[in-house]
This record gives C-alpha cells, structure tokens and sequence, in this order.
C-alpha cells in the first residue's frame, strides 16, 4: 500500500509540471507506433493535473491530439512504404494474399467505424493504421477519421481525468485512482463486447457455411 502511495505522489509531482505536456506530446506520438507507451495513462493523468490547478486542461488535449495525429500519420506511411515487400510475399503465399484480402476490405467497408473503435485499443489501432498504409487506402479519407477519432480519444481521456482531479482535488491521489479505474472499467467492457460481437458473428458464418 506504501508502494502504490509513492508512486501515486511521484506521478502527481510528474504530472504537476509544465514539462508533462512534452511527455504526453512524446508519448502519444510513439504509442500509435509501439504499443507500449501508456499514452491513455499520460493524457488523463495530464487531465487530472489540470482539474488540479497544475495544467491547463485544453493544452493537455491539444498535445495529446498532436501526438497522435502525428503517430498514426507515421504509422499510416510505414505501412505505406512496407505495402511492395508484403505485396511480393502475397504473391507466394496463399495465406499472405487472403490476409491481404481480408483486411482490405474490411478497411473498405467498415474503415471509418474500425479507426473510431481502434483509437481506444492500443495495438488495434497500430495494426489498423498499419494495415491502412499497407493496403494503400487514401490518404485524405485515413487522415479524416484519424481526426475525428482522435478528438475523441484525446477529450475523452483528458476530460475524464479533470473531472475527476477536480471532484477530488482535497484528495489527489484518489483522484488518479478512480479516473484510472473508470478509464480501465471502459476499456475491459468494450473488450468484452468486441470478443461477444466477434463469436456471435463466427457462430453465424459457421451456420451459413453448414448450409449451401
């Protein structure tokens, strides 16, 4: 419980400060292209910081929406530049090719809607705008919902954590705790409902497919 405190206090001194907004520019930045920055944890965190009086909660949202405008920019043209090299090894393998397939039409059909519900699942939305580049899908469509997704994304988790800070600004450390808890409550129920919706929809296919 010591432990958890001090990590608590070491955030809130972390976050307090006007370089935090460079953190979460950074953060955001890499996280649409390595999975493993916590961007989420650094915009609210940013959030609740400013619902404490230690930032200014529009700057935390505009660098957080810099960020991962800027990431998923770049990841968007890795996948573009690597498309040739993936295209050469779909051309001998079948699997390869109908991957290809599969993934270029579902960006096709449902693209707006994936890149909206992939901005809220840190490595959906890299292979997403991985899988974007690769399969060459237009540039000024990509950068379209990749905005509207990310204002999204960005208010939502700088909001949470003001709300949040300011609800609780007697008590900071509760404050980190229950805006990291519903954000991670949010996150588990769309999981949840994606991995209901994906076996739901196997069970159809196989019954279509038992009957000719």
């Amino acid at each position: 419980m010591d432990r958890i405190t001090d990590v608590l206090e070491a955030l809130k001194d972390l976050s307090g400060s006007p370089w935090f907004y460079l953190i979460i520019l950074a953060g955001c930045t890499f996280d649409s292209m390595v999975p493993v920055v916590p961007s989420e944890t650094l915009v609210i965190a940013g959030g609740v910081a400013a619902g404490l009086g230690d930032l200014n909660v529009g700057l935390v949202i505009l660098v957080a929406w810099v960020g991962a405008v800027l990431g998923d920019h770049l990841s968007y043209l890795i996948g573009r530049r690597a498309s040739r090299w993936v295209l050469r090894r779909a051309q001998r393998k079948e699997k390869t090719a109908n991957r290809l397939r599969w993934a270029s039409d579902q960006i096709r059909t449902r693209g707006g809607l994936l890149l909206l519900t992939a901005r809220f699942i840190p490595a959906g939305r890299v292979l997403l705008t991985l899988s974007a580049g690769i399969t060459r899908q237009r540039q000024v469509w990509f950068t379209t919902w990749v905005v509207i997704a990310v204002t999204i994304w960005a208010s939502y988790s700088a909001l949470l954590g003001y709300v949040g800070g300011q609800a609780l600004e007697d008590n900071p450390n509760a404050a980190y705790v229950s805006a990291f808890g519903f954000a991670f409550a949010v996150t588990g129920a769309v999981e949840v409902f994606r991995f209901i919706r994906n076996r739901r929809l196997a069970r159809r296919l196989g019954a279509g497919a038992g009957h000719p």
